[in-house]
């Protein structure tokens, strides 16, 4: 059995053709194929606009930029997502806290969010901004979180990296109803890729205006925004500093034409969990339970040990690694990175994060996974149980 990854692209014929194209046109980035592609996405998703970059990074720390926060402001996020989740605040110059996270869908527990904004309230110490994260794909209840945000007034940024094509109440995930900003990720693993690259949906003119401009490293070319006036046609200005987020038309075209496979692909990853569910369910491991009116993109598949068999995490790890399984971690405590400890945050202050890390592993899942394959994953990890629970 050739190595399988937790997830990776799926690359077809059309794919090479649709860049090809590119490569042998005029304009490689800067042209018409990045606006295509981003309209698709807003139509797709059902928001007012939608803006590329070049990283799901990018795409975060961007977010957090046009929403107009002070140096010093506090924002929240989880402890279990990539540390890029909390980078972007941090590099914005905000201040960091986390919330633990939900026992049963491992994402923002919306209780322990609630409990601990009526006790930030008391201490004056609101936060301006909460950064959820849609973990594997499942979205977080986006109704209970919009009703807190109206009540103590913060922003909401939806880090929905993992959940492109995902679904609450019947919206898409990135149509903006219910937040403020959501982010997209299309790194190869993500479920369409564009080699590299990312996205933020918004339905507020300004922040799209702004994410405009500090992509293209704070210049302004629209005449009606100029504060001088009577120039030739090759002016522009700067009015702000900004950076080369730029997506070019080269990963636009393998977008638009990942685009065309997304419902396929989304379908086999359901389809392959499915699999998984049924064929795993009487192990004593865990699965991310999903609401009803919510669907997953399922970008991940984790299954997460009974706390009682904790001891065996590294060795399950290392036995499915063993036999060409390229299973992973999603992810480390973020508040125990030897960066953020520097905050004084410690150990046991985020306990179901902490324990979430200590049990849990995505095994592969992706569309050309073979149906052979699956069980051949299934009856390693039935081994495994049978060995050593």
């Amino acid at each position: 059995m050739n190595s399988l990854k937790y997830s990776t692209q799926t690359i077809s014929k059309k794919d090479i053709i649709s860049v090809s194209k590119v490569l042998k046109s005029e304009l490689l980035t800067q042209g018409p194929i990045t606006i295509k592609f981003e309209n698709k996405i807003k139509n797709l998703v059902g928001s007012k606009y939608a803006l590329t970059v070049n990283s799901g990074s990018s795409a975060l720390l961007l977010a957090c930029k046009v929403l107009s926060l002070k140096s010093g402001d506090l924002f929240w996020t989880v402890p279990n997502s990539f540390v890029a989740t909390a980078n972007c605040g941090i590099l914005c110059g905000l201040k960091i806290g986390f919330v633990d996270i939900d026992t049963d869908a491992w994402n923002i527990s919306i209780e322990k969010l609630e409990n601990k904004l009526k006790i930030a309230k008391k201490k004056g110490k609101l936060p301006k901004l909460i950064i959820v994260v849609h973990l594997g794909g499942l979205p977080v209840n986006p109704l209970k979180l919009k009703k807190l945000s109206r009540k103590y007034k913060f922003k909401i940024i939806e880090d929905a990296s993992h959940s492109f094509g995902g679904k609450y109440y019947s919206r898409k995930v990135g149509c903006s109803k219910w937040s403020d900003i959501t982010v997209f990720s299309f790194h190869p693993v993500k479920i369409i890729t564009t080699g590299e690259g990312g996205c933020c949906t918004t339905n507020q003119k300004k922040y799209h205006e702004k994410l405009i401009t500090l992509r293209n490293n704070g210049i302004i070319k629209e005449k009606k925004k100029f504060r001088s006036k009577n120039l030739g046609p090759w002016y522009y200005e700067q009015h702000s500093l900004g950076y080369n987020f730029k997506m070019n038309d080269i990963q636009s075209a393998l977008g638009i034409s990942q685009l065309k496979n997304l419902n396929i692909f989304l379908k086999k990853r359901n389809q392959i969990a499915k699999f998984y569910h049924d064929n795993l369910k009487n192990l004593p491991i865990k699965f991310q339970k999903i609401e009803k009116n919510f669907y997953s993109t399922y970008h991940l598949f984790i299954i997460k040990l009974d706390v009682k068999y904790k001891y065996l995490h590294k060795k399950f790890f290392n036995y499915l690694r063993s036999k060409n399984m390229y299973v992973n971690l999603h992810y480390l405590p973020i508040h125990l990175q030897p960066f953020y400890r520097k905050f004084g945050f410690k150990k046991n202050q985020f306990p179901v994060a902490e324990e979430y890390s200590e049990t849990a592993i995505s095994i592969p899942i992706y569309p050309n996974l073979k149906k052979k394959e699956q069980i051949k994953i299934i009856n390693y990890i039935k081994l495994f149980f049978n060995k050593y629970a």
